[in-house]
């Protein structure tokens, strides 16, 4: 097709996409096209910005390294990644809430005894203790589910951000027992701010926010026969909880963290219980190796 004027743009290229013969392939380039270029009439977007538009995009994949991917961090501080979390997985009262992977999950966690810490070296910061129980909507245990557990730091770092931690400290793996129930220890994580050293950080900059996200655990549960399970437990009196910078917090994903002084000073515990669904145990592309 030879293009007359700019309307015609659009129909060229739906033209010469019209031949994909995988159908949801087909399905999802016909509507990219077609909302892209809607947007960019709207706009009426000039070519300065186009460059601009250009240069962010290769700008967050040559952020993107070996301990951070700048490429999930600028889907999340746009919500993108909480909006499709929320569309695969919609909220129900039988059932737990999703949340975002985020960028700083890792494949091969160890496997933890139940009871172990997954701090793995001198981690100062307020002890912590979590247990709950995995069971599916029914109320019924899932013996042997397979939680996944990663956090921050008590100074707001993940490990493979902080040359002071050891490699995988912090994160960790437990198989519910045979009520479902799992327990381990840790220290209390604090909120930090998301990384702004990049592309996503110049953006906040830009639009006058804020780079911060709220205290929490996340956890990753499967179990045969189940839908992973990916979401986040937040400490319901962190700072940040209704500006998120990524849009993740939800209410029934507020967690209590009770704090009492011990003997060798304060210390934290949860009870928070992750409830699955029927269908397919998958695991998702890890953001980082």
């Amino acid at each position: 097709m030879i293009v007359e004027d700019q309307a015609g743009v659009t129909f060229a290229v739906e033209a010469a996409m019209a031949r994909t013969p995988d159908p949801r392939l087909r399905e999802i380039m016909g509507a990219l096209v077609r909302h892209a270029h809607a947007f960019v009439r709207e706009v009426r977007l000039t070519e300065d910005e186009f460059e601009a538009g250009l240069d962010f995009l290769v700008g967050i994949g040559q952020a993107t390294t070996a301990t951070k991917n700048e490429v999930v961090l600028a889907c999340d501080v746009l919500g993108v990644s909480t909006l499709v979390g929320l569309l695969n997985n919609p909220m129900g009262p039988d059932h737990t809430a999703a949340a975002l992977l985020g960028p700083f999950w890792r494949k091969n966690a160890p496997a933890c005894g139940l009871g172990d810490s997954i701090a793995r070296a001198d981690t100062p910061g307020t002890p912590l203790v979590v247990s709950g129980q995995v069971r599916d909507r029914s109320g019924a245990p899932i013996v042997g589910a397979q939680v996944d557990v990663w956090q921050a730091s008590p100074v707001g770092l993940y490990e493979n951000q902080d040359p002071g931690q050891p490699d995988m400290n912090l994160r960790g793996v437990f198989t519910a027992d045979e009520q479902g129930a799992f327990h381990f220890r840790s220290v209390r994580p604090a909120g930090y701010p998301v990384p702004t050293d990049g592309p996503v950080g110049l953006l906040l900059s830009a639009q006058q926010r804020h780079p911060y996200r709220p205290a929490h655990l996340h956890f990753m549960v499967t179990a045969p026969g189940y839908k992973t399970l990916v979401t986040q437990v937040f400490a319901d009196d962190s700072e940040n909880l209704e500006s998120d910078v990524t849009f993740g917090v939800i209410h029934s994903l507020l967690g209590r963290f009770e704090t009492e002084d011990g003997p060798d000073g304060p210390r934290c515990s949860l009870v928070y219980d992750l409830v699955l669904e029927p269908g397919e145990s998958r695991i998702p592309a890890a953001p980082i190796p």
